[in-house]
């Protein structure tokens, strides 16, 4: 206790007895540094004996006690007869200072462990998205010999010499810090008393600007040396990855080579891009869209990242006519190919790549309608080779200000409109051209893209032709204004320069890169620091739009797949409620349906009883010659005195009738025919299986099959001769034929004598009887056609045997009978109720003389000898029956055997023609149920 008690005393001596020395400031105001140097017991200082007694203050680094007057006693230095303990003292605080450092460190410990397991759980698992990544990437270490690569790798020595002196760049940076440090009076203080270091002295005598360019030019020159070697690690890369691609392409590890992903998402926009606009869901997918001024450099920019001169080039011109979809993909070949054709071009081939040039501009040219200049119909183009940037981007008509000769006067709100439908997809990143070398004022685009993108989330801005700008601004900072949107009031993701060649249409895409790097390696804009390194140059832009590019397709597709699902679902219960016993097909599925039905029907044609097509190509040819026969050879032979002047202008008139008449009537009535069964075949229902959603169809194949169809050229010259031969033969074999042909002459004049009934009872009015019944009146011409009528029957009652022709004096006779009772006629008037009068009066008489002749068949077998009856009328029906039987049959031969199969064939080529045509489906199979199963199949 003794001991504690003693060691206590002299701790508590040693805190109020110390030595100092005399400061004229306030230790309070010094720096923590200076506050060190100016304590007497700092470790880091010595123990020397001062000239002169100071007072000094109580000092602490642990405690800060509130500052007081205190007395100082004199300090003797040298042995002290008192023994002071101050080391115990020191070692008591070390100790408390070890637990506490114990105690922070297990503290943070525990803390940073639960820090890190918060975050590992917040971290997402990946593991289902590895289908993103293609399959080379996970077996990379296969194909890729990485100890190669390290080998060609510099060495670690190498690598020293490449770092940068980072001692000088230390002090370097201290002297930055010492300079720009704001100074205080404590801070004087302290460097008037470190005079000691050479190394300041060594500054001193350097400028400050000098240290500063000198600085820049060691990092540039690091920075160029590291990009060197990235570059060519890059280069052994790509061809090690299109050694790869080869081997896989030529089969060689026997292994089925997925489709990319940036294809399988291009084969999903062009399919968008053909769904139905009510839904706008083809402009919810990211796309990259090119716009700019005309001549801005949006296709040299296209271009470089394509890594090949493909599209059409022009001075001043404008050459993009269309949006231009160009989906960019690795491959082992640099090739290019269109959507809707299967050729590829090489582009490491100048031949195929002014092919290539030629090709998009006659489709362009092709999708401008009449009369306009652009147009809004995309052209679809792969690009594919080693070392691409996967994306898909879209070139679009430069934005105009003034409408030129020549173009169409809508040109410039086409383009607006166009490019305004590209970029109000909320997805779309667009990719905004400016050229560098024009005054910013003149540019139309930025405003453009800032009414569509006002917060600029989804817009990279590039400002092309920067070594002109360079050239020829005045000003270097109006540059780097326009670089960080100062000068505009778009705003955009990030900003960048590059340049797209000296102007030479001829220049190489590797010429054009090499010139690039060069002259951003000596560019003031680079070295002043205005514009940063990774914004210039196309690889830097490339390598950002991709990137922008995946980021924004992988937020945006599984909400797109969302919209999708709800859509159908939409669609699906909508075809329920409407269409619940019916099966979801599509315009293609129910034209191929309709098809089959067609094909069958024409194929029911062959399955037509020859009977049948007989009875009624016989029935329709006889209602088609029948007048003729009639009015123009029964008719005037029977005028005739005797047999023999009737069988002679009977066969005269046959023969001039079947010599330029007969067979070509025959032809058309079997061409009707068959068109007939044909239509009665697709137009007939088929009860509950019939749909009429096909008859619109069903009608056009039909018109377009019979127009395409053609008759035989030689079918009329065979039907010449066959009834040619049948109509001179007059032997009628048996009664029954000769019952037929009464029969048939019966029929036929029964047919006339109706027809004449009607006719003459039009001409007179209604008789007594309909004008009591049915309270009809006979109009003043029917009046005077009735009187008329009477006064000839008197004179047909008179004489039977009349001649079929009224004389001179009979039509006086007449007109001055009516006279006589107040008739007013006129002597036309008389001959047309004549003809009909005599004509009924002809057929009633023919009709007795047909039924005289049932008995006849005797008489005709011996030639009416001794026989007062005479038949030679009833033997013209039978030449003109057989006639029309034979003639039947001919055309039912020639129909079954030739013609329903040209016209199978038609039928087919129609259906393939129609195929073949979009529009001619979509205008055929219409309605609100085709339209709702192509939307389902979409």
């Amino acid at each position: 206790l003794a001991r504690l008690g003693s060691v206590a005393h002299v701790c508590q001596s040693l805190v109020k007895h110390s030595s100092g020395v005399k400061g004229s400031l306030p230790l309070q105001k010094l720096h923590l540094v200076s506050r060190s140097i100016y304590h007497s017991h700092h470790p880091t200082l010595k123990l020397q004996r001062p000239q002169l007694r100071t007072s000094f203050q109580q000092f602490s680094s642990l405690t800060n006690p509130p500052l007081r007057k205190l007395k100082f006693s004199p300090i003797k230095y040298g042995y002290q007869p008192r023994r002071n303990f101050w080391p115990a003292r020191l070692a008591t605080r070390l100790l408390k200072l070890r637990y506490l450092i114990l105690g922070s460190a297990v503290g943070g410990g525990y803390t940073a462990k639960k820090t890190f397991d918060q975050w590992k759980d917040m971290i997402p698992d990946l593991s289902e998205y590895k289908w993103i990544v293609p399959d080379i990437v996970w077996e990379i270490d296969e194909y890729i010999d990485f100890e190669k690569i390290r080998k060609a790798l510099p060495n670690s020595e190498d690598l020293v010499k490449l770092a940068p002196d980072f001692d000088k760049i230390v002090e370097s940076l201290s002297l930055l810090k010492d300079l720009f440090t704001t100074g205080s009076s404590g801070e004087t203080a302290f460097r008037a008393t470190d005079h000691g270091s050479e190394s300041d002295k060594h500054f001193r005598k350097v400028s400050d600007k000098e240290k500063i360019d000198q600085l820049q030019e060691e990092l540039l020159h690091t920075q160029l040396k590291y990009q060197r070697i990235l570059e060519r690690l890059e280069k052994e890369n790509k061809e090690l990855r299109k050694l790869v691609l080869q081997k896989d392409d030529k089969g060689i590890h026997h292994r089925k080579l997925k489709k990319s992903l940036i294809d399988m998402y291009s084969e999903v926009l062009d399919v968008l891009s053909d769904y139905d606009a009510s839904y706008n869901t083809q402009d919810h997918l990211p796309r990259v869209v090119v716009v700019g001024d005309q001549s801005a450099g949006k296709t040299s920019v296209l271009e470089m990242i394509a890594q090949a001169r493909i599209f059409p080039r022009g001075s001043g011109e404008m050459m993009t006519r269309s949006p231009v979809k160009v989906t960019l993909s690795e491959g082992p070949h640099h090739v290019a190919l269109f959507k809707d054709s299967s050729r590829e071009f090489d582009l490491t081939k100048e031949e195929d790549l002014a092919a290539l040039r030629h090709e998009i501009e006659l489709r362009m040219r092709k999708n401008v309608k009449e009369g306009c200049t652009v147009s809004p119909e995309t052209i679809s183009l792969n690009v594919k080779g080693p070392g691409l940037q996967r994306m898909v981007l879209v070139d679009l008509p430069g934005v105009i200000n003034t409408v030129t000769s020549g173009m169409a006067p809508d040109t410039k709100e086409t383009i607006f409109s166009i490019s305004k439908a590209y970029m109000q997809n909320p997805n779309a990143i667009i990719l905004c051209i400016q050229d560098g070398s024009v005054d910013a004022e003149r540019s139309i685009v930025t405003d453009l893209v800032s009414q569509m993108d006002p917060h600029g989330r989804r817009t990279i801005f590039v400002l092309t032709k920067v070594d002109l700008a360079e050239k020829n601004v005045a000003s270097p900072s109006r540059i780097q204004q326009i670089i960080e949107g100062k000068l505009f009031p778009m705003k955009a993701l990030g900003y960048f320069a590059v340049v797209t060649g000296k102007g030479n249409s001829s220049e190489s895409i590797e010429a054009i890169r090499e010139y690039e790097e060069e002259f951003f390696q000596n560019s003031k804009l680079l070295k002043t620091s205005m514009l940063k390194a990774h914004q210039v140059t196309t690889r830097n832009l490339s390598l950002a739009v991709s990137d922008c590019f995946w980021k924004m397709v992988r937020e945006s597709v599984e909400q797109q797949a969302d919209s999708f699902k709800a859509t159908r679902f939409n669609l699906e219960t909508e075809w329920k409620n409407n269409y619940p016993r019916l099966r979801e097909l599509d315009r293609n599925e129910l034209f191929e349906k309709a098809k089959n039905e067609i094909l069958d029907e024409v194929i029911s044609l062959s399955q037509v009883t020859p009977k049948h097509w007989e009875e009624i190509l016989q029935q329709s040819l006889w209602e088609r010659v029948s007048t003729h026969v009639i009015e123009n050879i029964y008719l005037p032979a029977a005028q005739t005195m005797n047999s023999g002047t009737f069988n002679t202008t009977v066969d005269i008139k046959l023969k001039q009738w079947t010599d330029k008449q007969l067979p070509n009537k025959a032809v058309e009535v079997a061409w009707e025919t068959l068109q007939e069964e044909f239509s009665r075949f697709m137009t007939e229902p088929k009860g509950k299986e019939h749909d009429d959603i096909f008859d619109k169809l069903k009608e056009a194949v039909k018109e377009e099959s019979i127009k395409r169809h053609k008759w035989n050229d030689f079918a009329e010259d065979s039907l010449r001769v066959i009834q040619h031969n049948a109509l001179e033969d007059r032997s009628i074999s048996d009664k029954q034929q000769w019952d037929a042909a009464i029969y048939f002459m019966e029929e036929a004049l029964q047919a006339r004598l109706k027809d004449t009934e009607n006719a003459i009872e039009n001409m007179v009015g209604p008789d007594w009887k309909k004008r009591w019944l049915y309270w009809k009146n006979r109009t003043q011409e029917q009046c005077v056609h009735n009187e008329t009528k009477n006064e000839l029957e008197k004179m047909l009652k008179c004489n039977e045997e009349h001649p079929a022709y009224l004389a001179s004096d009979e039509i006086t006779t007449v007109r001055k009978n009516l006279e006589s009772r107040g008739v007013e006629v006129d002597p036309s008037l008389i001959k047309d109720t004549w003809h009909q009068v005599y004509r009924r009066h002809f057929l009633k008489t023919a009709l007795n003389h047909c039924n005289l002749c049932r008995r006849g068949f005797y008489y005709y077998q011996r030639h009416f000898v001794d026989s007062e009856l005479e038949c030679n009328d009833v033997v013209l029906f039978w030449r003109i029956q057989r006639m029309l039987a034979i003639t039947a049959n001919t055309l039912r031969q020639q129909l079954t055997n030739t013609e329903v199969r040209r016209l199978e064939k038609n039928v087919k080529e129609v259906l393939e023609d129609f195929a073949e045509d979009g529009e001619k489906k979509i205008k055929l199979l219409t309605g609100k149920r085709v339209q709702l199963a192509e939307d389902l199949s979409k």
